[in-house]
C-alpha cells in the first residue's frame, strides 16, 4: 500500500466540471510529475462540497486547506508554494462576507461549521469512482450486517424506529411504506429509486448520485432484502451525464466485487440494479407517472389506490424512495434507530439537503438537522442577503411550494411547520428573495412553470393553471380587475383539492401563500396600478429629475425609440407615451437623474 503526504482532493461535480475543475486536476497532475512529486502527492477527483458559488474548489490534507475559485494558472503556485513549500496561497484562501481575515481550514468556514453531514457525509471526500474509497468509510457494512445479523422485519422496524421520512416530496415515513410493500403477496417485487430531478435550481439528488454513488446501491439493497425483491431500478434524467456515468461505474464495481448480482455475502440474496433514463418531463418525478415511464409507457400519473405498494412496476410490489432518502439507509442501519431518531425534532428527524440559491450571498448545496431555523440557513450559512438588502420571503419545496415571510424567519424548518404556513419540504430546493422581488411576479413566474409541466390528463391542472396563469399575467401588465383576487383563490383552491396527482394539487402553493401573507402587492397592482418592488414593467414610471439633470443627453442618445428630449446642459424630459420602459436611460445615467417608480 502506498503513503502519501499530501492529498489533493478536487471537486468534478457538475457545477465545478464547468468552471474547468478537470483541466485544474490534469495540470496539477502534469505539474506534480515535472517536480517529481508523484509518490508524495496523491491527486483526488471528489464529488460536491456543496459551495457552488466558489468553484472550482480544491482541499489539500492533513491541513484540510481550502481553495476556492481555482483556474487552471493558479496550479503552478499551489505545487511550489503550498505542496513545496508549506505555505498556503493566500490569494486562494476563502474569505467570509465583510471579514477581513481569510479562513485556512475549511471545517471553521461559517457554511460549513452548522451543517451536520449524513446523507452528504462522503461528497467531496472520496473518489466516486473507487470502490473501495467507499468501502474504507464503511461502505457496504450495513448491507453484510443486515444479511447477517437481521431479518427483514428486523430491517423495517430500525426503519420505523429512526423516523426517516421521504426526502422528496410529502414525508411519508419510509419504513411504513417498506412495510406495505413486505405485506404484499406477488412472485416479484421491485425498487425504485427516484431520481428524477426536476425542481428548477435543486440539485441534492444530483451530487449524491455524483458524489457518492455506492450509497444509493446500497441502501437499494437493503431495501431489496427487507421486502423481498431482486431487482432494482434507478429512474435519472439523460441530462445528468456525470451522474449517469458515475452510476454506470458504481454498479459495475459493485457486481464485480458480488455486492450486486447472485449470491450476496453467500447468504443467497440476490439483487441487481439497472439504469433507466428520464427525458425531463417534470411529472416524471410523480411516482406513477415514474413507473409509466420505466415501463415504456407516457410519463402520466394514475389515480390511487391501488398504492405502488401494492401494484407497482408491471403490477408488482414496488418501493419507490429518492436518492437522498436511500443515502441515509446505510448511516441508519450501522449507527442505529436511535441515533438517527436523536437528530431532528419530534415529528421530522434526521437532516435535510437544500439546494440554497437565490438573492443570499453563499448559494450551494446544505445539509442541516431538522429544526434548524430559516435566520440560521439564511444568516450563519448563507451569508446574509447581498449588497445590505432586506430579506423579504424564501420559497421552499421547488416550483410548488409556497413562500414564506420574514415573520417566520425564526420558525423550525420541518415537514410539518412549512405545511402549516403554506409551504412543503419537497425535495429541499430553497430560494431567497429580497426586497426587490415582486411577489406577484415570483407567483406569476413558478406557476407558469409548473402549468408549462402539466401532462394534461386531469382538467383541474390543465385547464385551472391555465387560467389562473392569465389571471395573473393580465394583473402584472397591469390589466387587473377588483375581482381577479377573490377569482384566483376560488380557482387555487378547486385546482389543489380536484388534481389528480400532486403536481396539480401543489400548483397553487406560490399564488396561496403570496395571497396570504403579500396580499397588499396584489392589491397594489389591480387597485393603485402600481408595483411595489419596481419590477413589473408595464407598471413602472420612468422620469428624469430636473433638479439632478446635467443635460449631457447620454440618456437621450442611447434612447432606443428617442422617447427623450432637450438641449444641452438643459435637464431632459422623457415622453411617457413613447417611453417602452427598457431602462436603459437609468443605466447610462451617470448622475441619479433617471428614476423608476
Amino acid at each position: 500500500m502506498e503513503f502519501y503526504r499530501s492529498h489533493v482532493l478536487v471537486c468534478t461535480g457538475t457545477g465545478c466540471t464547468s468552471s474547468d475543475s478537470r483541466l485544474v486536476k490534469s495540470r496539477l497532475q502534469k505539474e506534480i510529475e515535472d517536480k517529481g512529486l508523484e509518490k508524495e502527492v496523491r491527486v483526488v477527483e471528489t464529488g460536491c462540497f456543496g459551495f457552488c458559488n466558489l468553484g472550482p474548489i480544491m482541499v489539500i490534507y492533513p491541513e484540510g486547506t481550502f481553495y476556492c475559485q481555482v483556474k487552471p494558472d493558479d496550479v503552478k503556485d499551489i505545487v511550489e508554494e503550498h505542496l513545496i513549500k508549506g505555505r498556503p496561497v493566500q490569494r486562494l484562501l476563502y474569505r467570509e462576507v465583510d471579514k477581513e481575515i481569510k479562513t485556512t481550514d475549511f471545517e471553521n468556514i461559517d457554511f460549513f461549521k452548522s451543517q451536520k453531514r449524513i446523507a452528504l457525509s462522503n461528497c467531496g471526500l472520496i473518489n466516486p469512482e473507487k470502490i473501495e474509497e467507499y468501502i474504507a468509510r464503511d461502505g457496504y457494512f450495513a448491507l453484510a450486517k443486515v444479511l447477517h445479523e437481521m431479518s427483514p422485519r428486523d430491517v423495517i422496524e430500525t426503519i420505523k424506529k429512526s423516523g426517516l421520512r421521504g426526502r422528496g416530496g410529502g414525508g411519508f415515513p419510509t419504513g411504513m411504506k417498506w412495510e406495505f410493500a413486505y405485506n404484499s403477496k406477488g412472485d416479484q417485487k421491485y425498487v425504485v429509486c427516484n431520481a428524477d430531478e426536476g425542481d428548477p435550481g435543486a440539485f441534492m439528488d444530483r451530487s449524491v448520485l455524483e458524489g457518492d454513488p455506492h450509497s444509493v446501491l446500497e441502501a437499494m439493497a437493503i431495501a431489496g432484502y427487507a421486502i423481498g425483491a431482486n431487482q432494482g431500478y434507478i429512474y435519472v434524467r439523460a441530462e445528468y451525464p456525470i451522474a449517469v456515468e458515475r452510476l454506470g461505474i458504481a454498479i459495475k464495481q459493485a457486481r464485480e466485487l458480488g455486492l450486486l448480482g447472485k449470491n450476496i455475502f453467500s447468504k443467497g440474496f440476490d439483487f441487481d440494479i439497472d439504469l433507466r433514463l428520464g427525458a425531463g418531463a417534470f411529472v416524471c418525478g410523480e411516482e406513477t407517472a415514474l413507473l409509466a415511464s420505466i415501463e415504456g409507457r407516457r410519463g402520466e400519473p394514475r389515480p390511487r389506490p391501488p398504492f405502488p405498494a401494492v401494484e407497482g412496476l408491471w403490477g408488482k410490489p414496488t418501493i419507490i424512495n429518492n436518492v437522498e432518502t436511500f443515502a441515509n439507509i446505510p448511516h441508519i442501519i450501522r449507527n442505529g434507530a436511535e441515533w438517527f431518531a436523536s437528530i431532528g425534532t419530534e415529528k421530522s428527524k434526521g437532516t435535510k439537503v437544500f439546494a440554497l440559491a437565490g438573492k443570499i450571498n453563499n448559494t450551494g448545496l446544505i445539509e442541516v438537522p431538522m429544526g434548524t431555523t430559516l435566520r440560521t440557513i439564511i444568516y450563519e450559512i448563507g451569508g446574509g442577503i447581498p449588497n445590505g438588502k432586506k430579506f423579504k420571503a424564501a420559497q421552499t419545496g421547488g416550483p410548488s411550494g409556497g413562500c414564506i415571510p420574514a415573520k417566520h424567519l425564526d420558525m423550525e424548518i420541518d415537514y410539518d411547520n412549512l405545511l402549516s404556513i403554506g409551504s412543503m419540504m419537497g425535495s429541499g430546493g430553497m430560494i431567497i428573495m429580497d426586497e426587490d422581488t415582486c411577489m406577484v411576479d415570483i407567483a406569476r413566474f413558478f406557476l407558469e412553470f409548473t402549468q408549462d409541466e402539466s401532462c394534461g390528463k386531469c382538467p383541474p391542472c390543465r385547464i385551472g393553471t391555465k387560467r389562473m396563469l392569465e389571471i395573473l399575467t393580465r394583473i402584472t401588465e397591469g390589466k387587473g380587475k377588483p375581482e381577479d383576487i377573490e377569482t384566483l383563490e376560488t380557482l387555487a383552491l378547486t385546482v389543489k383539492n380536484a388534481s389528480l396527482c400532486g403536481l396539480g394539487q401543489t400548483a397553487p402553493n406560490p399564488v396561496l401563500s403570496t395571497l396570504r401573507f403579500f396580499r397588499d402587492e396584489y392589491e397594489a397592482h389591480i387597485f393603485d396600478k402600481k408595483c411595489p418592488a419596481g419590477v413589473c414593467q408595464a407598471l413602472l414610471t420612468y422620469t428624469i429629475l430636473q433638479d439632478k439633470c446635467r443635460g449631457c443627453g447620454l440618456c437621450a442618445r442611447n434612447c432606443p425609440v428617442e422617447a427623450i428630449t432637450g438641449k444641452v446642459k438643459e435637464p431632459y424630459v422623457i415622453d411617457a407615451e413613447k417611453c417602452i420602459k427598457c431602462g436603459i436611460c437609468l443605466e447610462k445615467c451617470k448622475f441619479g437623474a433617471v428614476v423608476k417608480k
